[in-house]
């Protein structure tokens, strides 16, 4: 791959130029109907089914997923700070039906294997060549002691959008001025590193607005994290960071920031020293892959899927790809934009598959942009390719790379720009 300018990067990562990834269309010769059924309709499900249809329109696609809306996690923390609204975030799956996909609303339970077959809770069987798993993450409740599923509907975590961000929403609406907002991140691997981060951030500006003597304390459970230094230059421009006056700490783990314990009567979190008091709790637990993967036995010991990086084929079985959060992908982040350019890989290789053809080498692509105050956007960016001998997706030397340390803020205000022109691109490069 040619050198890309960081420049290019972004101008092509907030566009719909992505989309080029995966080749031209191709008209199946074959006489029989070839069948892909795909679980899970988030940001790598949606884009699969679409791009399998784009790129072979023979292909009969069958996308399953319970719910008939989408709503996605990134920009969701734009819902917290008060300058979005959730119906923003949310997609519908009309736009594939258009394109001649197949969409079931239920859930998958059980994936055969042998039998290329796939069952849902409502009792349909449907037979697959290929099947795409994309099932997003689940949490491991019991990484926390007296957190859990039901403690969540009270203390929300929403790191799955819609309901849980209007839970988060609300109780930050509230909160009494003065309060304080615990953000309890988790170690890695998980959704969306950059994510508690940028929600801090945005608490935070709207903290700033309406109770500006609250105070956010992040709990994490790590000792470094993404965007760490730009972070932390944005919270100490619009936050007073650093200072005794500061609206948002950061406790690291080498500090007693990892929290073992939640007492939800008296809303406290407790390290292996100290607790903490909050108004508003937000416990963001460990993850693995999401349930049906599971039940498919799609993952290894540690709770993710390892796959073929060339196609995304699961190394356990054959004729199944696992895409995004749950497949391990080497040095790519578990990301939205990253289940994207997966699954248009998935979508090639599973095309060239059908059609007798040997699968090509992939390019892959990713960009987190983050919302951290007025006018004041940071990203990182990276295009990677394959490393085939080990089974590795390695970054691009020269591609990509971070929001410059000493950005003007002209800069910082077109990345700004440049994040909400991308959101709306890669949502209809996945749903329109």
């Amino acid at each position: 791959m040619s050198h890309i300018s960081r420049r290019q990067f972004l101008k092509l990562a907030s566009g719909t130029a992505a989309a080029g990834l995966i080749g031209a269309p191709l008209v199946s010769s074959g006489a029989a109907k070839k069948k892909v059924v795909i679980v899970g309709g988030g940001a790598g499900g949606a884009t699969a089914a679409k791009f399998l249809r784009l790129n072979d329109p023979s292909i009969e696609v069958t996308l399953i997923e319970p719910n008939t809306h989408f709503y996605t996690c990134f920009m969701s923390n734009e819902v917290l700070g008060g300058d979005r609204k959730l119906d923003s975030i949310k997609f519908g799956y009309d736009g594939l039906k258009k394109r001649g996909v197949k969409v079931v609303h239920d859930t998958a339970v059980a994936i055969d294997a042998v039998s290329k077959t796939v069952k849902t809770q409502g009792g349909q069987s449907f037979q697959y060549d290929h099947a795409i798993v994309s099932p997003g993450v689940d949490f491991k409740w019991d990484a926390i002691e007296g957190y859990s599923a039901e403690v969540a509907e009270h203390i929300p975590h929403a790191w799955k959008a819609g309901p849980q961000t209007v839970l988060l929403h609300k109780q930050l609406q509230a909160m009494k001025d003065g309060g304080t907002v615990l953000i309890c991140p988790p170690a890695d691997p998980f959704r969306c590193p950059p994510g508690p981060y940028e929600r801090a951030s945005q608490i935070a500006h709207y903290l700033k607005q309406h109770k500006p003597k609250s105070k956010i304390i992040i709990l994490d459970a790590k000792d470094a994290f993404s965007k760490k230094g730009l972070f932390e230059a944005g919270w100490t421009k619009f936050y007073g960071y650093g200072t005794d006056n500061s609206m948002i700490k950061w406790v690291p783990k080498s500090k007693d920031g990892a929290v073992k314990r939640l007492d939800p009567k008296t809303m406290t979190v407790y390290g292996e020293v100290n607790d903490h008091h909050g108004d508003v709790i937000n416990i963001i637990p460990p993850q693995k892959a999401g349930k049906i993967a599971f039940e498919a036995g799609l993952v290894n010991d540690k709770g993710w899927c390892p796959v073929n990086v060339q196609t995304f084929e699961s190394t356990i079985h054959k004729g199944i790809h696992v895409i995004g959060d749950a497949a391990i992908a080497t040095e790519m982040p578990k990301s939205g934009y990253s289940a994207n350019s997966q699954a248009k890989v998935a979508a090639r290789a599973i095309i060239d598959m059908m059609n007798g053809k040997e699968p090509g080498t992939p390019s892959y692509i990713n960009t987190c942009y983050s919302i951290v105050g007025p006018d004041h956007g940071i990203s990182v960016a990276a295009v990677y390719t394959l490393n085939k001998a080990e089974n590795k997706i390695v970054p691009v030397k020269g591609s990509g790379g971070l929001t410059p340390k000493d950005a003007s803020a002209a800069h910082l205000k077109r990345e700004m720009a440049y994040a909400h022109s991308w959101f709306a691109n890669i949502t209809n490069d996945m749903f329109g």
